[in-house]
Order: C-alpha cells, then sequence, then structure tokens
C-alpha cells in the first residue's frame, strides 16, 4: 500500500533539462512501484454484501420466470429476441 510518507519528491539540479527532470521522476515512482499499484486499483470494485447479491438474483430469476411465462402464453416470439448492442442502424 502506498502511504502518505511515500510520495516521491524531486528537486530539479541546475543545469537539468526538464526531460531529464521527469525521467527521474518517473524511475523513482517506479521504483517504488507506485505505478503499478495505481494500475491495480484503476478498476477496483467493492465485493457486494451477500443482500444486494441476492436481492439482485431474485429480480433476475423473476424476470426470466416472466419472460418464459410469455413466451409460453405466445404473447413474444422467442426468435425475435432482441441481442446487447445490436440496435438499428
Amino acid at each position: 500500500m502506498v502511504t502518505e510518507s511515500a510520495r516521491v519528491k524531486v528537486k530539479r539540479g541546475k543545469n537539468e533539462s526538464s526531460a531529464a527532470l521527469i525521467r527521474r521522476f518517473s524511475r523513482r515512482a517506479q521504483g517504488l512501484g507506485l505505478i503499478r499499484e495505481v494500475r491495480d486499483r484503476r478498476y477496483f470494485e467493492r465485493a457486494k454484501s451477500k443482500n444486494v447479491h441476492h436481492k439482485r438474483a431474485m429480480v433476475s430469476k423473476e424476470r426470466s420466470e416472466k419472460y418464459q411465462e410469455l413466451v409460453k402464453l405466445g404473447k413474444i416470439d422467442p426468435a425475435a429476441r432482441r441481442t446487447k448492442g445490436k440496435g438499428k442502424k
């Protein structure tokens, strides 16, 4: 874990170019493992609680049962089912 004290500080030398300064900064950040950790955290999602997970499963099950019932009654044609991302062009 990155703590507050693990920040990278770089001071510019007398005859140092800005490109060299940035290069030195990025090397230090890589050495501390900051870049890897930030990339790992980028898409982090908290785990859902059991109640939330169960509730979503119940809603999903209820929807599919309702759909199947409508198909049996002939109110929905299963062949005309829409697919994700395939809208009208």
